[in-house]
């Protein structure tokens, strides 16, 4: 009934970690398929994903919303979740998500974590549980029923940053949308890299950047500029 589908981009360090989680946390058999879908990776990230037991395609276009959209065109699942290379999900995942949609919920997220204890990325996460666009990023997973996702057009593959904000505003103009009060747990990998208190104010320039107008390619840039071993 469900189809995960991955993004990939060299994450061959994460990749057979998470389908494995994913595979373990499968107590229901409601997993249909895993589908990676891969942006061109040089490293072996196609390979420990076929080792793992995953559906690895390659996308045409490079880019999340790209990649979740071919993906998402090859599913036989009727409910897509859209999940991080570097995510794993909470323990019954997969029952929690149906539950939802049996519920009239027919798309929503999980409350974030990370794999890390300051205290500040705790704080962060910590209003991830609250109903508020504005702290609904794709680190948290994301969930739909396939109609659901194909009545909202799929992601925005013009996007190359804050594609799963935008498609998620869009959704909740024709679903019910729900958080479902358990983490996914998520790589502080980013903001170790770069600093904690810079990665957050850098991911809110950015931010602010897409709200107030400016350019993907600006954001990008910037994006580009500011954080190291950044895979845009």
């Amino acid at each position: 009934m469900i189809s995960i589908i991955i993004p990939t981009y060299n994450e061959e360090e994460h990749i057979a970690k998470i389908i494995l989680s994913l595979k373990e946390k499968d107590a229901t058999n409601a997993l249909t398929e895993i589908i990676i879908s891969d942006g061109g990776s040089t490293d072996d990230t196609i390979k420990e994903a076929l080792k793992a037991g995953a559906t690895v395609v390659s996308s045409p276009l490079k880019g999340r919303g790209a990649q979740m959209n071919y993906g998402a065109s090859l599913a036989k699942g009727s409910v897509l979740y859209f999940i991080h290379a570097d995510t794993l999900p909470p323990d019954d995942f997969a029952p929690d998500i149906l539950n939802a949609i049996y519920n009239n919920h027919s798309a929503g997220c999980f409350r974030l974590s990370f794999d890390h204890s300051h205290w500040f990325l705790k704080a962060n996460c910590w209003f991830t549980r609250f109903d508020v666009t504005a702290v609904r990023f794709g680190d948290q997973s994301l969930f739909e029923k396939r109609e659901i996702f194909e009545k909202a057009g799929g992601f925005n593959e013009d996007l190359i940053v804050l594609e799963d904000q935008e498609i998620i505003k869009r959704i909740r103009k024709i679903c019910r949308f729900t958080i479902i009060q358990k983490p996914v747990l998520t790589s502080a990998r980013k903001y170790i890299a770069n600093g904690i208190f810079r990665t957050q104010g850098i991911f809110f320039l950015i931010y602010f950047m897409y709200r107030f107008g400016y350019s993907q390619q600006k954001l990008v840039s910037t994006y580009r500029k500011l954080i190291k071993q950044d895979k845009l």
